[in-house]
């Protein structure tokens, strides 16, 4: 018998003011492809799919916050060339329920939701007999372990539970506290990867069948907590199908994205894990394994999106991108024989874009922005944190990208230990030096699973987990108090975008016939981020007067 399965994941943009304001949400592809796994064939197992086929109806519930109100029947018949869409829907919903009638599955996004209340209505309407919150593992925002996500999803299952809903969670966060979720209404936590063990304990509740000794599970088995040994991680990442797309409604991403930014951008993931070993970077899933799905795989999802959809940007959001640059020219090769027309941006480190081709391999394939950890301009702190990098790589991975129209942009790390103002002076002056399209900054962040989480474990007694991502809370004693690197933050930020305005007006100084209404806003941004940059100095200076005034 086919159990009646609800999907979600535990992130809201309400509970994430940042990123709320910032309007670039992205569908959790993790969620679609756990789905896409449980729509695939009914055979034991990950199914070897390779592309999409089959066929599929899928009927979209729309309406307020409950999701009540009208239906609109949308059609979608899927084959390995061609896709049709009939769409009688009605407008914009804020977070729409779908449902696939292949294997039971409904899908409901809680990406635009108010809060974990929104989905209550929905189960009591649809009474699912299994709620699998599985969250967006390849998004950072939920590897973040961010507490109001942490307690969204224990609120959405212990609504479940009571309700006699069997609930299973799989999660980063519920990974390293498992035991938590199992006290707070979740009755099967999937441990790592999840996707194998997810098809094995359906399987087995379907069937009637005891579930307690599945590896990769923890669950409670007479009140105690049984934790069972995690599973291999899978080889073959060609072998999954791909992510159920037709699940989410892009109405609301898509109109996000058009208002604020001009454009819509998806996402797509291309590998799984990282093998470096940055001592602050936590791996609950993956471990320190990277598997590969094969260009041909990653490519034919690119078309199945195109043909499903419009979309004019691609975020590819591995850890890392194209480890090897076989893999890249690969790609750009497939690319450019389909005659694909892609716009994307990675994630990538200054010693993988120093290989030679490398940067050639993405530029043929249409890359415009990459994002390197170069998280301090102080080799000290760098080799401290077990980076692998040198200085020397970003300085000529930056310029290399220039050279080549490509976007370097950069993450940046205050807080680590043992930073001094001279080593936060080093990180602004590389900044400076070498003006990165762009850069996001972050605080010191420790979590469990990595050496630099147990060098502080024992100062995180009152606070161990941001609760949103602009949190940046310091929670452990360092050089400077948790204020300061938040003043920090702003101050660099600003600092940054004053030299950015500051090069956009004497470059239309020096070319007028450059100047249009985007290069103007950018210079005239001057008369803001003069001043601001001033007041954030003096608010930096009013924490650590002699600190702020080394930099």
């Amino acid at each position: 018998m086919l159990l009646r399965m609800l999907f979600t994941h535990s992130y809201f943009l309400k509970l994430d003011p940042k990123q709320d304001q910032w309007n670039k949400p992205y569908p959790p592809v993790m969620t679609l492809l756990a789905a896409g796994v449980l729509e695939g064939e009914e055979v034991r197992g990950v199914r070897e799919v390779r592309g999409v086929r089959g066929v599929r109806e899928v009927r979209e519930v729309r309406g307020g916050e409950s999701g009540r109100g009208g239906e609109g029947v949308r059609e979608v018949w899927i084959k390995n060339e061609d896709i049709h869409i009939e769409n009688n829907a009605t407008p914009a919903p804020i977070h729409p329920l779908t449902h696939s009638q292949h294997h039971n599955i409904t899908f409901f996004d809680t990406m635009f939701a108010d809060g974990p209340e929104a989905i209550f209505p929905v189960l009591e309407r649809e009474r699912p007999e299994v709620l699998v919150i599985f969250d967006d593992g390849f998004n950072y925002l939920t590897k973040m372990c961010l507490t109001n996500m942490r307690e969204a999803a224990w609120a959405m299952a212990r609504k479940a539970q009571s309700l006699g809903c069997r609930v299973v969670v799989c999660s980063s966060d519920a990974t390293d506290q498992y035991r938590a979720y199992l006290e707070n209404g979740v009755d099967f936590v999937l441990l790592g990867e999840g996707e194998q063990t997810l098809v094995e304990l359906i399987e087995a509740l379907e069937n009637g069948q005891p579930a307690d000794q599945l590896p990769g599970l923890a669950c409670k088995v007479a009140g105690a907590v049984r934790v069972n040994p995690r599973r291999p991680v899978m080889n073959n990442l060609d072998a999954l199908p791909l992510p159920a797309w037709h699940l989410v409604d892009l109405t609301e991403y898509r109109r996000r994205w058009e208002a604020h930014w001009g454009y819509f951008s998806l996402n797509i993931a291309t590998t799984r894990g990282c093998p470096f070993k940055c001592n602050w970077c936590a791996k609950p899933i993956y471990g320190d394994t990277y598997k590969m799905r094969s260009p041909e795989h990653v490519v034919a999802e690119i078309e199945m999106l195109q043909q499903l959809t419009s979309f004019d940007h691609i975020w590819f959001c591995d850890d890392i991108f194209g480890l090897k640059r076989t893999w890249v020219l690969e790609f750009a090769e497939l690319i450019q024989k389909k005659g694909i027309r892609l716009r994307y941006k990675i994630q990538s480190r200054a010693d993988l874009l120093v290989m030679d081709q490398y940067i050639d391999g993405l530029k043929a394939s249409g890359c415009e922005e990459v994002w390197m950890g170069v998280e301090s301009g102080a080799q000290e702190i760098l080799d401290a944190m077990d980076k692998g990098i040198t200085l020397d790589q970003v300085r000529t991975a930056t310029r290399k990208l220039k050279e080549n129209g490509i976007k370097p942009c950069f993450f940046i790390q205050f807080g680590y230990l043992g930073e001094t103002a001279d080593h936060i002076r080093q990180t602004i002056d590389l900044i400076m030096e070498l003006m990165p399209h762009d850069i996001g900054i972050s605080v010191s962040y420790p979590l469990p699973g990595t050496g630099f989480y147990e060098r502080v474990r024992s100062e995180l007694v009152d606070k161990a987990n941001w609760k949103d991502s602009n949190d940046l809370d310091l929670m452990f004693k360092n050089t400077y108090p948790p204020e300061f690197y938040k003043k920090l933050h702003h101050f660099v930020h600003q600092k940054f975008r004053r030299r950015h305005a500051l090069d956009k007006l004497r470059s239309l100084l020096q070319n007028p016939a450059t100047i249009n209404r985007h290069n103007l806003k950018k210079a005239l941004s001057i008369l803001y981020y003069g001043p601001s940059s001033v007041l954030a100095k003096r608010r930096l200076k009013a924490i650590h007067h002699d600190a702020a005034d080394s930099l």
